[in-house]
């Protein structure tokens, strides 16, 4: 059977590998600067839909069905981001007699719409925050508002990802940020609703990763924290959280199974609370109708396959789940292309040179290769690092091991970044909150070897940086970057 990825980059490749091993053809499809991407090299058969931006290639549905319909393909999986959300994607592929890999249409509404998730999830009897229903104006808002208190946050009522979320202290923010932010979710996701809630003033952000079979059944896979973010982006996380009890940890993943069976879910999915350690109680954030980005830190523990199970739930099977045990910890980071010396931005251009890390108990997810050429368009995750330890602690030094492992020429990366927040007392000592990136103070100081690696890629090769400490073996080691 041929199951069409509706995707790219490493997600694509991570799906590849499971089909193979499944025995099933793989089909991926790229746009016109994916035509050499790793995703299309390793996958079975690969078709080009053209495009150079997302709108015109991975947002295309018309095109991403067309592909199946050339290619014979039999199931459609979209991995995350772009269409995987989409309700009106779902409901096309079923209408053309395809799989969809996820969960039905009528459920990731309920999901993706964060007024109608949170009622629902009042129903199920899910803890939540002080909040309202969607919002038809700045003057009702100003009215809610002086019953919740602030401060409060301004969300998005159909998506997420920071799109159309903003923070009001006072009323007179409020009515400031109010029409900003309705704009910015309607250009997101075509709708400009929106809804308040109360902020937690120090949260956690732990979400609970489920599997749901066609048969009733709802399986918690374990809790990750999620909390290392930047302007609400993920960039490390970790399962078992630090931060919460056994007690705490069984009551949050019936939480979010009783979550996922009050909508009818199906498929894998991921249920997300922000936890207040204050208070030592946590409540219904949102659902994310898909795999996420994190996802392998879960197989990690578990010794389960995500994707698999996303297959075999697709194909009608019943899970048996319940002797699943959770051991050791894992921790994952994503490897950006973006430069942290220059307020984290994009890096783009030919990867010169890569070697990644291995070793025990390290895996690496990557979409990129020597030679391949950072594209403009799309997200700027290159690949994620995921190890496991016996303790939080193992795998934090093998974390930083394998870090100190990756080399990349030609292309900067958040990598002196993910290792400084690595060596950080608050990450050591498990005790960050989603406030950390902005208490965190990143100070600078340039490697051995990157600032030269780097050079590969800029006019002035033979040009030391100022300040650089490079020994000079290492100097004349890499001076004629040439060989590479």
């Amino acid at each position: 059977m041929k199951v069409l990825i509706a995707n790219r980059g490493e997600i694509a490749v991570r799906v590849e590998r499971t089909l193979r091993e499944m025995g099933l053809v793989s089909v991926a499809v790229f746009s016109n600067p994916d035509r050499n991407a790793l995703h299309v090299i390793n996958s079975d058969e690969a078709i080009g839909i053209g495009g150079d931006t997302p709108s015109t290639s991975y947002l295309d549905i018309g095109k991403i069905l067309w592909a199946a319909r050339r290619s014979g393909a039999k199931m459609v999986h979209p991995g995350y981001g772009f269409l995987s959300e989409r309700p009106d994607f779902a409901r096309e592929v079923l209408a053309h007699g395809l799989i969809f890999v996820g969960p039905d249409p009528e459920a990731m509404e309920k999901a993706g719409d964060k007024v109608e998730a949170r009622r629902a999830a009042a129903a199920a009897g899910v803890p939540l925050l002080e909040g309202t229903d969607a919002i038809d104006g700045v003057e009702t808002a100003v009215d809610l508002a002086r019953k919740i208190g602030y401060p409060l946050m301004i969300k998005a009522a159909a998506g997420g990802g920071g799109k159309g979320m903003r923070i009001a202290r006072s009323e007179e923010e409020l009515r400031e940020l109010f029409p900003v932010a309705s704009a910015e979710a309607k250009a997101a996701f075509g709708d400009g609703r929106l809804y308040l809630e109360r902020l937690v003033l120090n949260p956690h952000h732990v979400e609970v990763q489920i599997i749901a079979d066609r048969h009733g059944n709802v399986f918690a896979l374990g809790e990750r924290e999620c909390s290392l973010q930047r302007r609400h982006q993920k960039f490390i996380e970790e399962t078992p959280s630090p931060v919460i009890d056994e007690k705490t940890r069984e009551e949050i993943q019936e939480a979010a199974v009783e979550f996922a069976k009050a909508i009818g879910y199906t498929n894998a999915g991921t249920v997300e609370f922000l936890y207040d350690e204050d208070r030592g109680k946590f409540y219904f954030l949102e659902m994310n109708a898909r795999l996420q980005v994190e996802h392998p830190v879960t197989e990690m523990v578990s010794g389960v396959d995500l994707v698999a199970l996303q297959i075999r739930v697709a194909l009608g099977e019943r899970l048996e789940l319940e002797g699943v045990e959770r051991r050791g910890h894992s921790i994952e980071a994503r490897i950006n292309a973006e430069n942290p010396y220059e307020d984290f931005a994009p890096s783009t251009g030919r990867i010169d040179f890569l070697q990644e890390p291995s070793g025990p108990f390290t895996r690496v997810d990557s979409g990129v290769y020597t030679g391949y050429e950072v594209p403009v368009y799309y997200d700027p995750i290159l690949s994620k690092v995921i190890v496991w330890g016996e303790t939080r602690e193992v795998a934090r030094r093998r974390l930083l091991r394998a870090l100190s492992e990756y080399r990349l020429l030609g292309v900067r990366t958040n990598i002196p970044y993910l290792k400084a927040v690595l060596e950080s007392e608050p990450f050591v000592k498990g005790r960050y909150t989603t406030n950390f990136s902005k208490e965190f103070v990143f100070q600078p100081e340039y490697p051995d070897y990157l600032p030269l690696l780097a050079l590969a890629s800029e006019p002035e090769r033979g040009r030391r940086f100022e300040g650089d400490r490079t020994r000079p073996s290492l100097w004349r080691s890499f001076k004629d970057f040439s060989e590479f």
